[in-house]
């Protein structure tokens, strides 16, 4: 039978859930922490690991390795798995799907496990988390400790998916307004937007490929044989997400130097015919400013057909380079 989730005391602890095995949880108090013992049943401890209380509960009450401390308080972390005794140590990362927050700025996951314990630290929200207390609090969540490895990672996984199909999308998308020939200059800000997101999520989906596929091999007895299987299928599919994006990212960078391209031949095309415009009236200059020289014996000065006779001089010396430039295949 589970109980309400008490108030909590302590900023750090986000929760304290003590596993019935039979999918459901009693949520403990701070107090009732340092009671446990291992025949009660499989403990997880939440934590905030940015907050002073449970930085200290690690070091001083958590009776676990130094260096697994160290990992679960480590500001920055790439995905990765240990074997520590008859645990392990992870660190994972999961797309950052917090209100106003940015997908590729990815939350990172800090696990201690074995057969007995678990303790996660986090700073930032992880909603897969949130998602496993939900199932706890209604009888469907993880019965053992590999049951938890299993389900968490398969969540993380599975939420990215939804973010990876949405960057392949928006190439396609922009793909496909390259060939309307739309905005260039609106369509390569948008595709040096998609290649940055993909380049972040990339950073860390790659290594925790190879994280969950780690856990897979790692030599524990607790992980039973069908989640190791569950495991590897897992990081096949991780595996799949790194190619899609490999796959996305090489799409954008082509559909963006197509784009370069075209910007090119733009300003290419309009530096020509600025360059045109100026050799036609260069000769038209020189020949208007000599006319207009306030010296004597200028032709057709006193004539009432002067300056007639000066604007067809000068259409007629514009067409005649526009002759020669034709001739000489400029135009």
């Amino acid at each position: 039978m589970q109980s309400a989730a008490p108030v909590q005391q302590s900023p750090g602890f986000i929760w304290i859930a003590l596993l019935d095995g039979q999918g459901s949880a009693r949520f403990l108090d701070r107090d009732q922490l340092g009671q446990w013992t291992a025949l009660q049943g499989v403990l997880w401890v939440h934590l905030d690991y940015s907050k002073t209380d449970a930085l200290s509960w690690l070091e001083d009450a958590s009776e676990l390795d130094p260096l697994a401390v160290e990992a679960l308080t480590a500001e920055e972390t790439r995905p990765r798995t240990l074997s520590l005794g008859d645990g392990i140590l992870a660190a994972l990362r999961g797309v950052n799907l917090n209100p106003a927050q940015d997908p590729e700025d990815m939350v990172a996951l800090r696990l201690y496990l074995d057969e007995r314990r678990i303790i996660s630290t986090r700073r930032r929200r992880i909603l897969s988390c949130q998602d496993i207390n939900k199932e706890l609090r209604n009888g469907t969540g993880p019965r053992t400790t590999s049951e938890f490895l299993m389900d968490l990672t398969s969540r993380l996984v599975e939420r990215m998916g939804d973010v990876i199909n949405g960057l392949n999308e928006g190439v396609d998308d922009l793909e496909e307004q390259l060939s309307q020939e739309a905005d260039s200059h609106r369509l390569h800000s948008g595709l040096a937007e998609s290649r940055r997101k993909i380049i972040a999520l990339r950073r860390y989906l790659a290594p925790q490929r190879e994280a969950v596929g780690r856990m897979a091999t790692v030599k524990t007895h607790w992980i039973q044989p069908d989640d190791r299987i569950r495991l590897r299928e897992i990081a096949d599919q991780t595996a799949r997400y790194v190619e899609d994006l490999e796959s996305a990212r090489d799409r954008a960078a082509v559909t963006q130097d197509e784009v370069s391209h075209q910007l090119s031949q733009q300003l290419e095309r309009r530096s020509y015919v600025l360059a045109l415009v100026a050799v036609v009236f260069l000769p038209l200059t020189f020949f208007t400013g000599l006319l207009g020289a306030n010296v004597g014996g200028i032709p057709y000065a006193d004539s009432p057909w002067g300056f007639l006779l000066m604007c067809l001089s000068s259409v007629l010396l514009a067409l005649g380079q526009i002759w020669v430039f034709r001739w000489m295949k400029w135009l």
